[in-house]
C-alpha cells in the first residue's frame, strides 16, 4: 500500500505517514494551518472556514487553510490542523491505515467523529479532526470549537464571545471518539417566524443575516435538516385579512428561496419540505383540497410543478400530513370520501412522484392533529415512508400510537408553540422524560422534527432536544439547565435563572401560554363591550361571560407563578458581573412581558366579575366599580406596549417585540377596545 501512494503522493508529505502521538511539551508556534483534503467536498470547505473564523476569534496568530498537497507548506514551523475523512483527505486515510487513529467509515459511523494529537517528524505539533463522512467531520470540528476554543454555537443569538487562547490552549484535551448521534434525522421546522422576518428585513422575509445566523446555529447544534415552510409564501401570508392589511404587496422571491435552499446545502443541511399545495410559489385553490376523487389530477399536477418548475426540487426530505392539502385543518371531504381511503391512495400516489424524480430521498408522515387517530384506525403509507407522532404543541402526548406496525418512528416536537409563540416555556426536564418514553416503548428514535418558532425565544429547549437525540441516556433535564446557563452567567445569575425558568414553566401548565391569554383578553373585552369576537372570515363568537368565568382560576395561577419568575429573574439580574445584556433578553425581559399581559386580563377580570354581579343583582355600586377600573386597565394597556416597545438593551435586537411585528394570532388589546368597554358601561349605567 505505501509503495503504491507513493507513486501518487509528493514525497514531502510522506512524512506525515509516521506520526506518532503527541509527548511534546513546549508551543512555541507561530502560525496555523489547516490542512485541508485534496477531495474536500463543498460542506467540508465550509466547516473548516468556520473552524478559520472561530480561531480567528481567539488567537492572534496568522492562520492559513492549505491543501494536503501543498508540500512547501508543510515544511514550516507551526499548529497543524488536519481535517476530513478518510475518502477526502489522503493524510487522514493513512492515519488510519497505520492504526495512528481509529478511524473509519464504519467507526465511529456515519455523523461520528475523531479528536487526535500527533507529532510531525520535525517535531511540529498537528491535531488531527476527522469524521467518519462530511457530517461526522463537522460535528467534530464545531464540537472542537464549542468545547476548546469556547465559541458559543448560539453566539449571534446571545451576544456570548469567547474569551482569548493561546496556542498551547489548542492541545488541552484527550483524544477522543465522537459517537453519531441516536437519532440520525435532526430537522429544524421553520413555523410561525413572524419576528424573525419583520423586525429587520422586508415584512415577512427574513434579512439574509438572520437566516444565514440561524443556519449557521442549527448545524452547530447538530440539527441535519431544515423544513422550509414560512419561506414558501404560507396561505395566511396572502390570503388571511390581517396579513393583508400588514402587507397587502406581499409576493414571495422564487429566487430568495433558491439561494436559501443553497445555502442550508452548503452548510451541510438537508432540505425537507411538507408538499402541501397552499404555496404562494405555486398555490392550488382551496375548493380543490377537499376532494381527492375530484381533482385527483390537480393535486398531481401541482406536485409535479414543484418539482420541476420550483426550487422545491433541490428537496431532500419530502413530508406530507393526512390533512387539507391548503390549510392545515382536517381533511372534510365535500364529496362523501373516508379520509382514511383519500390518504391511502395519496401516500401511493405522492410516494411514486418522489421515487420517480428523487429515488434516494426520504419520506415522512408526519401524524399531527387527526392525523394520530387516522394512524390509530388504521390508515398506513407504504412501507418506505417514516412516521412522526406529534406533540401536543408543549413536548407532551395527548394520544399515543396503539401500534408502529412495523415503520421506521419519529416524534415531531415543540420546542415552542403558537399559544406560546411570544415567551418560551421551558421544559428539559419534559424533554428528558417525554422523550424517553417515546424512544423506550415505540422506539420512536429514528427521526425527530422540532418547531422552533421564531427561534430566537425557544434558543433553551432548541439545544435540549439536540442534545437528547444526541445521547438520551446521559442527558438529564436538571444537568442540562445548570450546564447551559453556567455557559452564560454567573453561579448567582444561573441560580435564580434556573429558578426563574422553572417557575414560567410552571405558569403555563394546561397548554396555556402569552398568545393564549391574548385570546382570553378578547373573550373578556366582548363580554365587557357586549359585542361578539369577530375574526375574519369566520362566523362571530358571541359575548359570555362563562367564556371569562372559566379562564378565572387558571389565570389567578398563572399571574402567582409569573410573578415569583419576575422575582427571581430580578435578583439574578443584580448579580451580573459583565455588561452582557443575554440575561435581560433571555431571563428577566420574558417574565417581564408576560406578567404586563397578566396584570391587564386580571384587571379585565374583575371588571367582568362585576358586570356579571351588576347583570345578577342590578346593584349599581358593582357597576360603578367596573367603571372606576377602566383608568388602571389604561395603565396597564399602556405598560404592554411601553415595555413591548423598549424591549431588548441589546441595539441589534431593537423592534423585535414591537406590536407591529408580532405574529396575527389571536389579535392584541388596544385603546379603541377599553373605549368600546367604557361605552358599553356607561351606557348601561343609563
Amino acid at each position: 500500500m505505501l509503495s503504491l501512494l507513493k507513486k501518487h503522493l509528493p514525497l514531502a508529505f510522506l512524512f506525515v505517514f509516521s506520526f506518532t502521538l503527541l509527548s511534546a511539551s513546549k508551543f512555541p508556534a507561530e502560525n496555523i494551518y489547516l490542512i485541508k483534503g485534496k477531495l474536500a467536498t463543498p460542506v467540508e470547505l465550509s466547516t473548516i472556514e468556520d473552524l478559520k473564523q472561530d480561531l480567528n476569534k481567539v488567537l492572534g496568530t496568522k492562520i492559513q487553510i492549505i491543501s494536503e498537497l501543498d508540500a512547501q507548506k508543510l515544511k514550516e514551523k507551526g499548529v497543524f490542523y488536519i481535517l476530513g475523512t478518510p475518502e477526502t483527505n489522503s493524510l487522514i486515510q493513512q492515519l488510519a491505515l497505520n492504526k495512528t487513529i481509529n478511524l473509519s467509515s464504519e467507526f465511529p459511523g456515519s455523523r461520528g467523529g475523531i479528536w487526535a494529537k500527533t507529532t510531525l517528524p520535525n517535531g511540529e505539533k498537528s491535531i488531527v479532526i476527522a469524521g467518519s463522512d462530511v457530517e461526522g467531520l463537522q460535528y467534530a470540528i464545531y464540537d472542537y470549537s464549542k468545547e476548546i476554543l469556547g465559541v458559543d454555537p448560539l453566539e449571534y443569538w446571545t451576544g456570548k464571545l469567547p474569551i482569548k487562547k493561546h496556542n498551547e490552549d489548542l492541545f488541552r484535551f484527550s483524544s477522543k471518539t465522537i459517537a453519531p448521534p441516536k437519532v440520525p434525522e435532526l430537522s429544524y421546522f421553520e413555523n410561525d417566524v413572524d419576528e424573525l422576518a419583520n423586525y429587520r428585513g422586508k415584512l415577512l422575509e427574513y434579512d439574509w443575516e438572520s437566516y444565514t445566523q440561524l443556519i449557521n446555529s442549527l448545524v452547530r447544534l447538530r440539527y441535519n435538516s431544515i423544513q422550509l415552510f414560512d419561506m414558501l409564501g404560507r396561505p395566511e401570508f396572502f390570503i388571511r385579512p390581517e396579513y393583508k392589511a400588514l402587507k397587502p404587496d406581499y409576493q414571495i422571491d422564487i429566487e430568495y428561496v433558491d439561494k436559501m435552499i443553497d445555502y442550508a446545502h452548503e452548510k451541510g443541511m438537508k432540505i425537507a419540505i411538507d408538499f402541501a399545495l397552499g404555496y404562494q410559489i405555486h398555490p392550488m385553490s382551496a375548493d380543490k383540497a377537499d376532494c381527492w376523487a375530484t381533482y385527483k389530477d390537480d393535486w398531481i399536477k401541482a406536485w409535479r410543478y414543484y418539482l420541476e418548475e420550483t426550487p422545491l426540487s433541490k428537496t431532500d426530505i419530502f413530508i406530507l400530513r393526512p390533512r387539507h392539502q391548503v390549510w392545515d385543518w382536517e381533511y372534510k371531504s365535500s364529496c362523501g370520501e373516508s379520509k382514511i381511503d383519500v390518504f391511502t391512495e395519496v401516500y401511493v400516489a405522492f410516494g411514486e412522484l418522489v421515487d420517480a424524480y428523487k429515488p434516494e430521498a426520504q419520506k415522512v408522515l408526519v401524524c399531527y392533529s387527526d392525523g394520530m387517530q387516522m394512524w390509530n384506525d388504521g390508515f398506513r403509507p407504504p412501507s418506505d415512508w417514516t412516521v412522526l407522532w406529534s406533540d401536543h404543541g408543549f413536548g407532551e402526548f395527548d394520544h399515543l400510537p396503539n401500534t408502529t406496525d412495523g415503520y421506521d418512528f419519529g416524534t415531531y416536537m415543540h420546542a415552542g408553540y403558537w399559544l406560546n409563540h411570544t415567551v418560551h416555556n421551558p421544559y428539559p426536564n419534559r424533554v428528558e422524560s417525554v422523550m424517553n418514553e417515546m424512544f423506550n416503548s415505540y422506539n420512536a428514535d429514528k427521526f425527530c422534527l422540532v418547531n422552533g418558532q421564531n427561534f430566537r425565544p425557544f434558543l433553551l429547549n432548541l439545544e435540549a432536544y439536540s442534545a437528547f437525540c444526541y445521547d438520551p441516556e446521559t442527558f438529564d433535564g436538571d444537568r442540562f439547565y445548570e450546564s447551559w446557563t453556567a455557559r452564560y452567567f454567573n453561579k448567582e445569575e444561573a441560580k435564580h435563572a434556573v429558578s426563574s425558568m422553572k417557575l414560567l414553566h410552571e405558569a403555563q401548565e394546561g397548554r396555556k401560554g402569552y398568545v393564549e391569554h391574548l385570546w382570553e383578553i378578547r373573550e373578556a373585552v366582548s363580554y365587557l363591550s357586549n359585542a361578539p369576537i369577530r375574526r375574519p372570515g369566520k362566523t362571530p363568537i358571541p359575548f359570555d361571560y362563562k367564556r371569562v368565568e372559566g379562564d378565572l382560576e387558571n389565570t389567578a395561577r398563572t399571574k402567582t407563578f409569573v410573578l415569583k419568575a419576575r422575582e427571581e429573574a430580578k435578583k439574578g439580574y443584580v448579580k451580573r458581573e459583565d455588561k452582557s445584556h443575554f440575561y435581560h433578553s433571555y431571563i428577566l425581559l420574558p417574565t417581564i412581558i408576560y406578567s404586563d399581559l397578566i396584570a391587564f386580563e386580571t384587571v379585565l377580570h374583575t371588571m367582568a366579575v362585576l358586570k356579571k354581579e351588576f347583570e345578577d343583582t342590578k346593584n349599581l355600586q358593582a357597576l360603578e366599580g367596573a367603571r372606576r377600573l377602566l383608568p388602571e386597565a389604561k395603565q396597564k394597556l399602556e405598560i404592554i406596549y411601553k415595555n413591548r416597545a423598549s424591549g431588548d438593551l441589546d441595539e441589534k435586537w431593537k423592534g423585535w417585540y414591537a406590536i407591529e411585528n408580532r405574529r396575527q394570532n389571536n389579535g392584541f388589546p388596544t385603546v379603541e377596545m377599553l373605549e368600546e368597554i367604557e361605552a358599553n358601561l356607561n351606557k348601561m349605567a343609563l
